[in-house]
């Protein structure tokens, strides 16, 4: 598994319920580093055992902790990049939600190596779609689930999501645009900050 994959775990566990527990995870997941490198791969197993103790020291589902950390990944300060990467897909929610066949090639243009899900739309209506997330590892469609989620926030859209599961590599994801301007979105500049 790359790196990115492996140090986001680690970072939302850290950002969101401090170091001790990141600990407890390595700890209960028998890993024996502490700090994941983002540009090294590790083996498949190491990230199923990080799931899987984070989810018992959270205290959460496998499926509520990978969404968790999707909706980490875009609201979080600390991975602001990753947001304004997503973010260049569109204006609205609905340009975003278009955008993403091409976010698998995007994210290659920033990390060569790094493999995410294919991801394909379907418009059934205009407010009805649904996103198949197909990747030989299950689990990330429920970290888009967070993804989209928190974009839907950031775009100030109301949706409704539900993950439909799905068969093996293939994760199916329901999306009912209830209201495009539901709320004012956060702010977003296409020039980067400098500070």
């Amino acid at each position: 598994m790359h790196g990115l994959i492996n140090r986001a775990i680690q970072v939302f566990v850290q950002d969101s319920y401090g170091h001790p527990r990141w600990a407890e995870v390595i700890r209960q997941a028998e890993v024996e580093t502490v700090e994941f490198e983002a540009m090294l791969h590790y083996d498949d197993d190491v990230t199923d055992r990080l799931i899987a103790s984070a989810s018992n020291v959270i205290g959460a589902p496998q499926e509520t902790v990978l969404e968790d950390i999707g909706t980490y990944l875009v609201s979080h300060p600390n991975v602001e990049a990753l947001r304004r990467l997503l973010r260049f897909g569109g204006v609205t929610f609905v340009e975003f939600l278009h955008s993403l066949d091409d976010l698998p090639d995007r994210a290659r243009l920033a990390v060569e190596d790094l493999r995410l899900p294919e991801l394909d739309l379907r418009e059934h209506a205009p407010n009805r779609f649904s996103l198949n997330c197909r990747h030989d590892r299950p689990g990330f469609g429920h970290v888009m689930v967070g993804v989209l989620r928190a974009l839907a926030d950031d775009y100030g859209a109301l949706v409704f999501l539900e993950h439909r599961g799905g068969g093996p590599g293939q994760e199916v994801i329901d999306i009912t645009l209830i209201e495009t301007a539901f709320a004012s979105g956060r702010s977003f500049d296409l020039g980067a900050r400098v500070g």
